[in-house]
């Protein structure tokens, strides 16, 4: 199967039932780390696992494990990214060090996908997601591509911050484009979608954490990771909500 399509797939599949995203970062005392987006699409598989399987080729005696980079998947590429905008070709090129890891079994009704990056310096990430809406112009437009019109896209800039006394997570919505997204038609649809998935942050710090501004921050025991799950819908429509910041000890 070409890579692509089973990017494509992976994603379609995970949009379409309730699935849960889930933003992990860990960082060193140096400031170096590991970032990485979990997707687990299992409860579509449970209720249509067979023909989805045979789809994908995934038969229950051979399960798709699969792994490659999206270097790989950006050569094979190569003629339709020269094509786009040097905006978009700029966007793309920050996922080029990005391990996809896919793993489907329709016995097990399991639809797992991982994609994960090492950063020397969390300023430098960029939102995942929102450049996936990106890589729909790889197909030649939204409508072409599996991945859905507007997938990741919520009208946002993403940032991180983190000095060793401060963590920040912060997107900046983007006003001119969500006035377009208001005007347009699909976004009940997608509302519809978004509804029953979720979108779980998970931070791993060097030092204990004093205070988080969102209240709804769950601590590990020793104090140096936070979980917080948000509604996927608030990802999409509310950016802004996912926004909090996090102050270490002395």
């Amino acid at each position: 199967m070409k890579l692509y399509k089973l990017l494509a797939f992976s994603f379609l599949l995970a949009i379409l039932t309730s699935c849960t995203f889930t933003e992990n970062i860990y960082i060193n005392d140096n400031g170096t780390g590991k970032f990485s987006v979990d997707m687990d699409g299992s409860a579509l598989m449970s209720m249509a696992g067979d023909q989805l399987g045979a789809q994908l080729g995934a038969g229950k005696k051979n399960d798709i494990d699969s792994t490659f980079t999206f270097k790989q998947l950006f050569e094979a590429k190569k003629d339709s990214i020269a094509k786009l905008s040097p905006e978009a070709q700029k966007e793309i090129k920050k996922l080029e060090n990005f391990v996809v890891t896919t793993k489907m079994s329709s016995e097990k009704k399991q639809l797992l996908m991982t994609l994960a990056t090492d950063f020397k310096n969390v300023n430098e990430l960029q939102d995942i997601l929102q450049t996936a809406s990106t890589m729909q112009k790889l197909e030649g437009g939204a409508n072409a591509s599996p991945l859905g019109s507007g997938f990741g896209d919520n009208n946002s800039k993403l940032n991180y911050f983190y000095d060793g006394k401060k963590f920040t997570r912060k997107a900046v919505i983007d006003k001119q484009k969500l006035a377009e997204k208001v005007k347009d038609s699909a976004a009940d649809m997608s509302k519809m979608v978004y509804a029953s998935s979720n979108y779980i942050v998970k931070y791993h710090f060097p030092k204990k954490i004093k205070k988080v501004s969102n209240p709804d921050a769950l601590f590990s025991d020793d104090r140096k990771s936070i979980t917080i799950q948000y509604s996927f819908t608030d990802y999409m429509d509310n950016p802004d909500k996912l926004n909090f910041d996090v102050e270490f000890e002395k």
